[in-house]
């Protein structure tokens, strides 16, 4: 494996690690694999396998936590992330339609699945399962920031607000 992780951020994991019990070293997956991701922008192959390795799990152990939560990322992303909930709520507020308003205006296919990138690298698109706020529909994120009752013009907002 080429995957390589600077000394300073393993010398944060191993302090993470010592967090939890040493017997149940996988309850510190989760926290390995933001730190990765927060390094990196993204959690490749590669830094799956090196965190099952780092705690002594098999990689699919680690590999079903970056498939079920959304807020871990397989491919690189763009600076700015729209994170678009497609759950029943959401759906039934216009999330397909925001979904596909974002998509048409930074050059996306609102049919795609999965993560999708513009051309200049500068948003990344996604729909993900439920962000928690069913009652204010359709919501969203971008980066760390949370949107609820997002119309087509807050959502051009949004986007203006993004050097």
């Amino acid at each position: 494996m080429s995957f390589t992780v600077p000394a300073k951020l393993e010398a944060e994991i191993d302090e993470l690690i010592t967090h939890y019990p040493a017997d149940k070293k996988r309850s510190a997956s989760l926290m390995l694999l933001h730190a990765l991701q927060e390094h990196f922008g993204w959690l490749s192959k590669d830094a799956i396998e090196w965190t099952a390795t780092k705690l002594g799990l098999q990689p699919i152990n680690v590999f079903e936590l970056v498939t079920f939560y959304p807020m871990f990322r397989q491919q690189p992303a763009g600076k700015y992330v729209i994170k678009v909930c497609r759950t029943l709520s959401c759906a039934l507020g216009g999330s397909g339609k925001l979904h596909e308003h974002f998509c048409t205006k930074l050059g996306l296919d609102a049919h795609a699945h999965g993560l999708q990138t513009s051309k200049d690298g500068k948003f990344s698109v996604e729909f993900v399962e439920c962000l928690a706020s069913c009652g204010t529909a359709p919501v969203m994120m971008c980066n760390e920031e949370f949107y609820e009752g997002v119309s087509h013009a807050k959502a051009d907002e949004i986007l203006g607000k993004c050097g």
